[in-house]
């Protein structure tokens, strides 16, 4: 699929041998990006979030396969020396080219291995899908499959590509993700408009629970399209972010099953983003969803412990996949309609609606079930 280099002024290249890749993205514009909340933050991280205060990008660098994370000094020198090669070989200033990194925690980076990489990826920069898919497989770790999204207005484009498949409970967005337009937008407007979008999609996406280290959004505008209305550009950028952030849910490790969590009647938005990101990270909710058993006791629990005000003997709950949708609460009492609610678990994807009946919040989070591959993945991670 064509995302990022369906936008004017995008090339892309990508490399990938063994577990180490390198891609390289060049669109010059406005910039603005989201971080992660982890206090434990990665090298290109630190030396991101003061380099995006420019509101500028030319270009990002990326790496797989060492994070650079907990590496101290050495690791944000090296994250600025990935900065200037890329800057070397594009004829870029280094200010303006984004670094991002994923991979293991707590190793230094193969910088002669990046400056190699680099080199013989430089020349292959092209504005095609084959060149945005080299670059999107060249930044997958445990990912299985690409993560592309594209959404057209009249009159303008956004596209995006990212990476994230654990260690996701972004307190900003996940893994790595790397969105493209070709609005012309300030770079204020645009912080804006992500900062939005973020909250709305990559935000309410939980695997495991865990908030990398990593995690990085970055979104360049070319302005090759010229200005749209604000409020039209950033619905479409939320819905780019919505779809990038469901694919990583639905390629969690070891996942079987997307879940979408849809909860109203909430206080506000806020205290429905908190129930619904919370039953999606419940490990209880989880391996239920993996063992096709609709407790929809564990659903209202979740949502009892989020932080979030309501009534429980109010709440009203569904479950819905496979073409069926069955009540398994209403209003606080268990339904007869469980074997219609197992059966809806059978399919790849799940729907949890929950009704709290306290207001007129509403908000949708994703995840995935937890499955006993999961725990193989990571028990194995670094060797």
């Amino acid at each position: 699929m064509q995302s990022i280099c369906s936008v004017d002024g995008v090339t892309a290249a990508g490399i990938k041998e063994g577990k180490y890749g390198l891609a390289l993205i060049k669109a010059e514009g406005t910039a603005a990006a989201a971080f992660t909340k982890n206090i434990a933050r990665a090298g290109p991280i630190i030396l991101m979030q003061e380099r995006i205060k420019r509101g500028r990008l030319a270009a990002i660098i990326s790496n797989s396969g060492c994070a650079n994370a907990l590496t101290g000094q050495r690791g944000i020198d090296n994250a600025g020396e990935m900065a200037s090669i890329a800057a070397e070989e594009l004829s870029l200033d280094p200010l303006e080219v984004g670094v991002a990194s994923t991979g293991v925690i707590s190793r230094y980076l193969d910088l002669p291995l990046i400056r190699d990489q680099c080199h013989r990826i430089a020349p292959l920069l092209e504005h095609s899908p084959s060149a945005e898919i080299s670059a999107a497989k060249a930044i997958m770790t445990t990912d299985l499959v690409e993560k592309h999204s594209r959404v057209t207005r009249e009159g303008f484009t956004v596209g995006g590509i990212c990476k994230g498949s654990g260690m996701i409970a972004p307190n900003m967005g996940t893994m790595l993700g790397y969105v493209y337009t070709d609005v012309e937008i300030s770079a204020s407007d645009l912080q804006t408009a992500l900062k939005t979008a973020v909250k709305r999609s990559f935000n309410r996406v939980v695997v495991d629970g865990d908030t990398s280290t990593n995690d990085v959004v970055f979104c360049t505008a070319t302005g090759a399209a010229g200005k749209v209305p604000l409020n039209e550009f950033t619905a479409a950028l939320e819905e780019c972010c919505v779809s990038l952030g469901r694919q990583v849910a639905s390629d969690g490790e070891g996942a079987t099953k997307l879940i979408e969590v849809i909860v109203r009647g909430a206080r506000s938005e806020d205290e429905a983003d908190l129930v619904a990101r919370t039953v999606v990270g419940s490990p209880l909710v989880k391996t239920a969803i993996y063992g096709e058993d609709p407790n929809w006791g564990r659903i209202v629990a979740a949502a009892g412990r989020s932080g979030a005000e309501f009534d429980p003997e109010k709440v009203s709950c569904w479950i819905a996949g496979s073409g069926l949708k069955a009540a398994v609460c209403e209003r606080g009492v268990l339904t007869e309609d469980l074997s219609t609610a197992k059966a809806s678990l059978a399919g790849r994807e799940v729907q949890i609606e929950l009704d709290l009946a306290a207001g007129n919040g509403k908000a949708i989070a994703w995840g995935c079930d937890l499955t006993e591959k999961y725990v193989e993945i990571n028990g194995k991670y670094t060797t």
